[in-house]
């Protein structure tokens, strides 16, 4: 619970977007670490110590927040990809950037531990065709699309290595978050630049070779 506020007032100077800033960051945590469905608006009312018709002023409803929540998350996964991929210096770089932000993502400060990928927690508790789980469904294409990209300017434009470094890294994700250990991510980064090695630096046929050995 943060301090200086009771839940019933706000802090002297509060405007509207401390207060919607306050709220958010309030159901960040508490979502993130217990659920949605668990959460309660008095319980995000009381961690943000704002009043609670500060709430509604701000959000006209929990499913409002939930969808403002979908949207932070997935913005500040945005804002650590386009920091890694600043730091690139070359395509395959930039690959391997996607994993990096999920690191960096995975490596917050959560107080109450590491639960894996915000959004796919959040998507199991959306009913299916429900607008939060289609919202965290265009995020996830649009990280299979960023690596679709990259991969493109490395001189591979293959959809289908996108879609398995894609698949890598949520199967990482998932079973990190079940097991406690963000740091099962630096595998599934390792996995990937071996696959990315394989493909830009070997020959010609090597894919061809792959495929048949596969069979």
């Amino acid at each position: 619970m943060t301090g200086g506020t009771s839940p019933g007032t706000e802090a002297p100077g509060t405007g509207t977007t401390s207060v919607r800033g306050r709220l958010l960051a309030a159901a960040s945590r508490l979502f993130y670490a217990r659920g949605i469905n668990a959460t309660g608006i008095d319980a995000v009312i009381a961690e943000a110590g704002v009043a609670k018709q500060s709430l509604y002023n701000t959000f006209s409803s929990k499913e409002e927040l939930t969808r403002a929540y979908v949207t932070a998350r997935h913005e500040e996964w945005l804002e650590l990809y386009r920091a890694r991929v600043a730091q690139a210096e070359c395509p395959r770089d930039r690959v391997l950037a996607v994993f990096d932000a999920y690191l960096d993502h995975a490596s917050g400060a959560y107080e109450h531990g590491f639960r894996g990928c915000g959004l796919l927690n959040a998507a199991a508790e959306f009913p299916a065709g429900s607008p939060g789980r289609e919202a965290v469904r265009r995020h996830k294409e649009q990280v299979q699309s960023l690596l679709a990209g990259h991969l493109a300017e490395t001189g591979s434009a293959d959809p289908e290595l996108a879609e398995h470094l894609a698949f890598l890294l949520e199967g990482a994700m998932s079973r990190a978050g079940l097991e406690g250990r963000p740091d099962l991510l630096l595998s599934a980064r390792r996995i990937a630049a071996g696959m990315l090695d394989a493909r830009l630096y070997a020959g010609p046929d090597a894919h061809l070779d792959a495929h048949l050995d596969a069979r």
